[in-house]
């Protein structure tokens, strides 16, 4: 598929996804209109190839509802969305870079070394159920351990950082989480692995911050986060069970998960813009924090 193709496609997506449902007529009527139309309707036999391209580059379905003849988005669910969600944003976003390289000296991107180096390997891993092997440096630990071996079950982007998390087989049941860019020589081994039925990914994660899993309770935690910063906690909510009371000069977000040294990282990274109400345990492990923090200058 050419560069033009696929931006036509990808506008479709996004066309529906806007409006929800639309008929061929109204989605001629938005063709027209666009810079792709040029005052002209889209080909019947156009639109079908791209409605063909779409399911095959992005897995998203554009099925017609025979009572009311609209075309819709079938996706299964949220986490669906937000893949696809992504993929059209990285592939928009590479669109705009190779149109920009007559600035490239003046555009600043973060570095992620774990996507230029592994993860390709990892993502074939999961496609084929084939079991990873690798050594591995975490930094808390002066040697790496040799061979470890791994049943990837699922992968996640947290802080410019991929991670893969799955069975480590030579421990037994135990579910770990290993960061790509720590990993030595990874390689695909030709033993194969299946997921067991009862894993959901979405859940295991679902009451943590971050990428380190806690077996620990659920606990309602309370922030108290000034105006300004509340702002961007509006724009990028911390935790998907987030919720805001709004006072004069500070607001009040809420959640509902599990405490984590990730997210005590996160508290302190705002430093005096937020503060923890509760629950004491929590206030406790940033109050020594900083305290370490404060000894460590006084010493």
């Amino acid at each position: 598929m050419s560069t033009l193709q696929l931006n036509r496609a990808m506008w479709l997506v996004r066309l529906l996804r806007r409006y929800g449902r639309l008929t061929r007529a109204q989605i001629n009527s938005h063709w027209r209109a666009s810079a792709f139309g040029d005052g002209r309707d889209m080909p019947r036999r156009t639109f079908y190839n791209y409605r063909e391209n779409i399911e095959d580059l992005f897995h998203v379905k554009i099925v017609c509802d025979s009572h009311t003849n609209e075309y819709y988005i079938a996706e299964d669910d949220e986490h669906s969305r937000n893949m696809t969600s992504w993929m059209m944003h990285t592939q928009a976003m590479n669109e705009v870079f190779v149109n920009s390289r007559d600035v490239e000296h003046l555009i600043f991107l973060e570095d992620v070394p774990s996507a230029r180096s592994h993860l390709e390997v990892v993502i074939e891993s999961l496609k084929t159920k084939q079991r990873l092997r690798f050594d591995y440096a975490p930094y808390t630990r002066s040697t790496p351990s040799r061979g470890v071996l791994v049943e990837p079950y699922f992968m996640k982007l947290f802080k410019q950082r991929w991670y893969v998390t799955g069975r480590a087989v030579k421990d037994g049941d135990v579910i770990k989480t290993y960061a790509l860019d720590r990993m030595i020589s990874p390689e695909l081994t030709t033993e194969y692995y299946s997921i067991p039925e009862n894993f959901d990914a979405e859940l295991y994660f679902r009451d943590s911050f971050g990428v380190v899993f806690t077996h620990g309770e659920v606990k309602e935690i309370r922030l108290r986060v000034d105006a300004r910063q509340a702002k961007y906690f509006r724009a990028v909510p911390l935790h998907q069970s987030q919720q805001e009371m709004i006072h004069d000069t500070f607001s009040e977000f809420r959640y509902r998960m599990k405490i984590s040294p990730d997210f005590v990282e996160e508290i302190l990274s705002h430093g005096a813009r937020v503060s923890v109400i509760s629950p004491p345990e929590l206030k406790a492990m940033v109050v020594n924090e900083l305290e370490n923090a404060l000894a460590a200058y006084k010493n």
